[in-house]
């Protein structure tokens, strides 16, 4: 028998299915479709349009070997979501169509679940684009996958890998036991094919995000840290380390909620607000796409189901993304967390760690 804690769990989990499902219905506005406009209003600032599309950031699927507290898109072993091949195929058509593209960014889910993965990786290599996996590095040890690390290597595919700390026990409050372990293993498989080395074409990259309702301390002082502990006890290189601020939607909004603590996250961000990153902000140079071909400005509002501000609603919709250039973006709360204190995007920090303010709410590097 489940619970009275359980049984509430899953009545909310069904509450926010329910909710997702509406907001995704056309012509329907989405609840806080203003609220980011007018904060900036309030400011006399404008609010972001597009410029040229660069990267096409495709989520290929929710099925994913963890479940980690902090995900947007609440991917798990129990998620079957996935793009079917006429959606990679029409993907590939987009890239070819659009020279200006010069990424395909690809991620989950755990991507590499997905079978139409490598057909996508070879058919975007091909057309001479750069790929990238965002991995978690796990997904290596699951059946069928004993290849996988070589395959991107021969592919020459750009590996952006989960790693929120350096050390065992913040990784695996985060992202579950044996997380680690395996987590580093799968770095120095991946040091042994290249990857990470000085003067290899095979680039890793790490992401940190915070552990908390936090913003992400100072890229530079802690790139240093990782790559000292990393090398120091596991003879770990990458090249460089991503912060990415956890945004207030999901998994990571429910936790906020039930530590009363939501209210507390928005203040922060919006208290830490910078009008510098909004040039760079990624939902100016990126269209997201879901596994079902559906078009958005970014992977979050793709979680919250807020669709594309400008040009058609689909991949089969839309041929040409250069038209999207000068068009609006659809804008949220959540958008004051890629917009305090340095920034955040799926690339890491927008500008440099602001000089005074955010320190003291950043959060503090392990001991």
């Amino acid at each position: 028998m489940k619970s009275l804690q359980q049984e509430k769990s899953l009545q909310r989990e069904k509450s926010l299915q329910r909710e997702e499902s509406e907001s995704r219905q056309p012509g329907r506005p989405h609840i806080e479709h203003a609220y980011f406009e007018d904060f900036l209003a309030a400011r006399g600032l404008a609010p972001p349009r597009r410029d040229v599309v660069r990267t096409l950031q495709l989520n290929i699927g929710l099925r994913c070997n963890l479940a980690c507290h902090h995900c947007h898109v609440e991917s798990g072993p129990d998620r079957h979501e996935a793009m079917a091949r006429h959606g990679a195929e029409r993907v590939l058509e987009l890239l070819e169509a659009n020279p200006q593209v010069e990424v395909l960014d690809i991620t989950g889910g755990a991507p590499e679940l997905n079978e139409h993965f490598r057909f996508l990786v070879r058919g975007a290599r091909a057309l001479s684009r750069r790929v990238i996996d965002r991995c978690n590095l796990t997904v290596f040890y699951e059946p069928g996958q004993e290849d996988t690390a070589k395959f991107l290597a021969e592919h020459e595919v750009e590996v952006v890998a989960s790693l929120p700390c350096y050390t065992l026990e913040n990784v695996e409050a985060q992202r579950g036991r044996g997380v680690f372990g395996r987590s580093i293993e799968a770095l120095q498989w991946l040091n042994r094919l290249g990857y990470g080395r000085a003067g290899s074409p095979l680039r890793l990259d790490l992401v940190y995000n915070p552990g908390g309702p936090h913003l992400p301390p100072e890229t530079g002082e802690l790139e240093a840290r990782y790559r000292s502990e990393l090398q120091e006890h596991f003879g770990i290189d990458f090249d460089h380390l991503i912060t990415i601020t956890n945004m207030p939607i999901k998994r990571f909004a429910h936790d906020l909620e039930r530590a009363g603590k939501e209210a507390e996250y928005m203040a922060l961000l919006a208290n830490h607000f910078n009008p510098a990153t909004l040039d760079g902000l990624m939902c100016r140079s990126m269209v997201s796409v879901d596994y079902e071909g559906r078009l958005y400005d970014c992977d979050f509002n793709q979680a919250l189901g807020i669709g594309i501000a400008a040009g058609g609603r689909t991949i089969w919709d839309v041929d040409d993304l250069s038209r999207l250039t000068g068009g609006p973006i659809a804008t949220a709360r959540h958008c004051l967390g890629c917009t305090a204190g340095a920034g955040s995007s799926c690339a890491g920090a927008l500008v440099e760690f602001p000089a005074a303010g955010t320190e003291a709410e950043a959060e503090t590097m392990p001991a």
